[in-house]
């Protein structure tokens, strides 16, 4: 699990989902996860209702919930779906190829993508994922939305989010809509400060994407600070970076996550092939109204959710 996902996960102690211990031949889900945590609780809970609602029907004791070491010991079990809750989940069952379907979630589409090149793994009917983050798109709506005068977008790059591919295409997309990208690229090796400092003098906002290197616990407040100075607003992907100054932010909680696992799951389960990857289809947009207060602005997180839930349509990746 990156360092910006734990930002929002509590501890606490998994609740046996299975009511019984089922043989290898009756599981039809295993769901996977590398801790015992409040939002893997909630996103497999949220899963689980979500099959009950559907015209699935699977019994406690087809279903079990297991820590990676504990799946990593008792690996001969062939469900009919794997679903891989963080990160580190994701990684584990993806090095150790197995039959059934694989679907990994909880975790931001550059951590899914770097795991595929690592184990040189490639999407298919048997590996795919629900993101945890929301797809540019979708971002650059917010940013429209709240701040209709902002002309210039900026982007830290960091060692995990910076291809030139994605860079490329989040430049065309901006252009698309008459704005600008004011970016920087930040190596492994160097203070963030020295691309940040040139992007906060010519950027009207700042967007935050989910590279560990940048946006992490040693450097947010840091990052916050230096752009609250400048008068240059930052569109965050985490809450947590909302109460902690940042001016907005657009993500999905973890009962949204599993709800949608849930749908994804019932397809399987119902004989259907994963399908390409998917961004969340349900969000929430919080606002820090101090923060907003501070630079003149009045934004309400409830009007701009709604407005940009009027724009949505469910997005697939190629």
């Amino acid at each position: 699990m990156t360092c910006f996902a734990h930002r929002w996960l509590l501890t606490l102690c998994f609740t046996c989902l299975a009511g019984g211990q089922a043989t290898a031949a009756e599981l039809s889900l295993i769901i996977v996860s590398a801790e015992r945590s409040a939002a893997y609780q909630e996103t497999a809970s949220a899963l689980l209702e979500e099959l009950r609602r559907g015209d699935v029907s699977i019994s406690a004791n087809e279903t079990q919930q297991m820590l990676v070491s504990e799946w990593v010991a008792s690996d001969a079990i062939r469900p009919r779906l794997f679903v891989a809750l963080g990160t580190q989940a994701c990684s584990a069952l993806v090095k150790r190829k197995h039959p059934a379907p694989l679907l990994c979630t909880l975790l931001p589409r550059l951590s899914f993508e770097r795991i595929l090149r690592d184990n040189a793994r490639q999407l298919s009917p048997q590996l795919s994922a629900l993101y945890l983050n929301h797809s540019f798109t979708r971002q650059l709506d917010l940013l429209q939305l709240a701040l209709p005068k902002a002309r210039r977008v900026g982007v830290l790059w960091g060692p995990e989010s910076m291809l030139r591919e994605r860079e490329e295409g989040l430049a065309a997309m901006v252009r698309a809509r008459g704005l600008q990208l004011i970016s920087a690229q930040v190596a492994q090796n160097e203070p963030v400060f020295k691309g940040l400092k040139p992007v906060l003098e010519d950027a009207d906002v700042l967007l935050a994407l989910p590279d560990a290197h940048i946006y992490n616990s040693g450097n947010i407040q840091n990052i916050l600070l230096t752009s609250f100075r400048a008068r240059v607003p930052m569109l965050a992907f985490s809450p947590a970076y909302v109460r902690a100054g940042a001016l907005f932010s657009l993500y999905s909680t973890p009962t949204q996550i599993g709800q949608q696992t849930g749908v994804i799951a019932r397809g399987v389960l119902q004989g259907q092939p994963l399908g390409l990857p998917e961004y969340p289809n349900d969000f929430i947009v919080s606002v820090n109204e101090n923060v907003a207060h501070s630079l003149g602005l009045s934004l309400d997180a409830n009007d701009l959710s709604l407005r940009l839930k009027s724009l949505i349509r469910p997005e697939k990746t190629p």
